[in-house]
């Protein structure tokens, strides 16, 4: 199976319209696609102006003809009136040496990622409420160690994860480049945050801690040495996101 996730910053005020948009327009499209088995808008819990619209796929080839066949700029070009409008702009000098600025177009970002693990759980989107929340780990491994954390992630943090109350599925997904995602889908935000809470993503991160970055390692090693909390660009980067709306269609 694989993940398409399309990344875009939106006007946070219209979030009803969005929603109301991608029911109507993107999930309805969606569901006649051969090949997606289901779809979710959901909303950064950090940044409210950014949004993704995460689907899922029996096969690459399935994503790629969806993409090609000119549905997904159709469905975009419909949701521009919703889209943000960047705060980056351009400067360029015109014919008669006049300074002119304009404003960049931010063209939403999208990633295609095998599931290259997942839990055995299936997932519901009927009825989805908006209290569903999703929470994403971004793990930096070190070279040579991807398989290994892999196995882990199967053998002991998918079974751990069944086991946690409001966790509905688990996805490990990779990126092209060899970058590698933990995707959860919860009930409520609530059992996300009593899973950190526990010291149970403590534990299971300690479990995986030998196939991470070295600096993550050194900066845990000198917490225990000093008591100190550290801050480094290996940390673990966790990410969480309110489902706004979805549909499973397989």
């Amino acid at each position: 199976m694989y993940i398409r996730m399309v990344q875009a910053h939106v006007d946070p005020t219209k979030l009803e319209e969005i929603q109301k948009t991608y029911n109507q327009r993107v999930v309805r499209e969606l569901e006649k696609v051969p090949g997606c088995l289901c779809a979710r808008l959901v909303q950064s819990a950090a940044h409210e102006d950014e949004v993704l619209s995460m689907t899922l796929w029996d096969t690459e080839e399935h994503a790629e003809a969806y993409e090609e066949s000119g549905l997904f700029r159709k469905l975009i070009k419909e949701a521009e009136a919703w889209l943000s409008e960047s705060a980056e702009w351009k400067i360029q000098l015109t014919k008669d040496l006049t300074l002119e600025y304009r404003p960049i177009e931010q063209e939403p970002v999208v990633k295609v990622l095998p599931v290259v693990e997942q839990s055995d759980a299936t997932v519901s989107e009927d009825g989805v409420t908006g209290t569903m929340h999703m929470r994403i780990v971004a793990p930096k491994i070190q070279p040579g160690k991807l398989e290994e954390f892999k196995r882990l992630y199967r053998q002991e943090i998918i079974p751990a994860l069944q086991n946690v109350p409001g966790c509905r599925y688990a996805y490990l997904v990779e990126s092209r480049d060899g970058e590698i995602y933990s995707i959860t889908i919860w009930d409520r935000e609530e059992d996300a945050e009593h899973y950190e809470r526990s010291g149970l993503f403590d534990q299971l991160t300690s479990r995986v801690e030998h196939t991470l970055s070295e600096l993550f390692q050194w900066k845990l090693a000198l917490e225990k040495q000093t008591g100190k909390k550290l801050a480094t660009s290996e940390d673990l980067k966790v990410d969480h996101y309110k489902i706004v709306t979805g549909k499973r269609f397989q």
